[in-house]
């Protein structure tokens, strides 16, 4: 498998699980009909792509211009504060007005959603990496 076709593959399955479980929880957690919680899941994830690609290419464009390379424990702290925090600024409009929830109760929300995926990136890339083996980069 190429590199590109196994990024692909990997964000559309990775994108697809999380539409399938988000759905559901969502709307057990608010009362509301899985087809309308399974549409509200699927934004998320559109917003949550197109958010990860215009984020880091707007931090790669900064990081470049750094008198200091790498990438620090500081800097890898600050990407993900930097990308999870501007998810959230957008997110948590969308949910409020969606589920028809306060703002601070779409907040709640996408904090369980930043702990579920926390967990879920980590298993799924397990996963995904045992049953379709280590990309080259990561082979010794």
């Amino acid at each position: 498998m190429t590199p590109t076709s196994r990024r692909i593959l990997q964000a559309v399955l990775y994108e697809a699980i999380a539409i399938a479980v988000v759905g559901p929880v969502l709307s057990i957690a608010f009362s509301k009909p899985q087809t309308s919680t399974f549409g509200l899941a699927v934004v998320l994830s559109t917003i949550a792509l197109t958010w990860n690609y215009a984020f880091n290419w707007i931090f790669e464009r900064w990081e470049s211009r750094q008198a200091v390379r790498g990438r620090s424990f500081a800097r890898r702290l600050a990407h993900g504060v930097g990308f999870e925090g501007g998810l959230a600024v957008i997110l948590v409009p969308v949910m409020s007005l969606w589920l028809e929830i306060s703002p601070v109760t779409a907040f709640i929300a996408n904090l369980g959603l930043l702990v579920f995926f926390f967990v879920y990136a980590i298993a799924f890339t397990w996963a995904f990496d045992r049953v379709f083996g280590l990309p080259a980069s990561a082979k010794g």
